[in-house]
């Protein structure tokens, strides 16, 4: 499920980078999906800002729950003491 999740949050960061380039440069005309959806007229830079934001959160959280080992943690008052 983390690369379903680092996927989807690189391919939101790539369309969010795309749109803030064409936005700003003109390049890219073809890749930017924002500009694409009509309710977004004259949002578009905007749009892709947040678009980048959100996919880099994504990436960033898909990356965080990989880290913590599975099963329930166990705190230090529930361990038994060695005698």
């Amino acid at each position: 499920m983390r690369k379903v999740f680092e996927a989807v949050g690189g391919f939101l960061l790539f369309q969010g980078v795309v749109g803030i380039a064409h936005e700003l440069i003109g390049w890219f005309r073809l890749m930017a999906v924002i500009r694409l959806l009509p309710f977004l007229d004259g949002y578009e830079l905007w749009a892709s800002i947040g678009l980048a934001v959100v996919g880099l959160v994504v990436v960033a959280v898909a990356e965080e729950s990989g880290k913590r080992p599975p099963g329930p943690l166990i705190s230090g008052a529930d361990r038994a003491r060695p005698e």
